[in-house]
């Protein structure tokens, strides 16, 4: 493969070195992508993960063939709620997950909390050997945890990003991987948002003021098309 591609992104194509690429995959938890998880508890829509789901599975497979390192975040909290912060935390306040399981003791400890089925990656996205996980409490996988030293220590510049919610955690990453001077690629119809126009709103975002955008196809035929 040659040592570097050219995607057909938005609002430029950008030309990266395979390299210094690195896959993230935000929060593909059931949480956020199954019915009965989190999201759909507190009425969102997840009836289109499917086809993000099968989406981010060909990226990821096209990335591991590829050398690209692939590297998941997954969001939640300790079963004792330690990493949360108490009411001096606006998580504590503005957590949709926290909030109902507060108004809904029956499911206290069971949502985006570490050890259950709602904090579990998705069985079609489990992570394999070489793969990096990197778990997080906040929305950007950059607060409280590792993964800006852990790309520093790959050599990485430029960041692909897939996942869950779009407006969300995925937007929040792509915003800190910015600032902190990483060029990150969106890949569209690997994401999903919660809520109405939000799809559209971080797209908008990302185009025009931190990144670029590109889609599955487009990513698996600059790869292919090195091959």
């Amino acid at each position: 493969m040659s040592s570097t591609i050219t995607l057909p992104a938005r609002p430029e194509p950008i030309t990266v070195s395979v390299a210094d690429t690195a896959l993230i995959v935000v929060d593909m938890q059931n949480a956020y992508c199954s019915k009965g998880g989190y999201l759909d508890l507190v009425g969102f829509d997840v009836s289109g993960a499917a086809p993000v789901i099968e989406e981010a599975r060909a990226v990821i497979g096209a990335c591991r063939e590829a050398g690209i390192p692939v590297i998941y975040l997954q969001n939640g909290f300790a079963p004792d709620g330690a990493d949360i912060g108490g009411e001096t935390a606006p998580v504590w306040h503005k957590s949709n997950a926290l909030r109902f399981m507060r108004d809904n003791p029956e499911y206290a400890g069971q949502l985006i909390t570490r050890g259950t089925w709602d904090y579990a990656i998705v069985d079609e996205l489990t992570p394999e050997p070489g793969d990096l996980v990197v778990p997080k409490t906040r929305y950007s996988g950059f607060a409280g945890t590792n993964l800006e030293q852990m790309l520093h220590a790959k050599r990485i510049r430029h960041v692909l990003v897939i996942g869950v919610a779009t407006n969300v955690c995925v937007e929040s990453t792509i915003r800190d991987a910015y600032h902190r001077e990483f060029f990150p690629v969106m890949v569209t119809d690997a994401t999903m948002a919660a809520g109405p126009g939000a799809q559209e709103a971080t797209e908008f975002n990302v185009l025009r003021f931190f990144g670029w955008l590109t889609s599955g196809a487009e990513l698996r035929a600059a790869l292919g098309s090195n091959g």
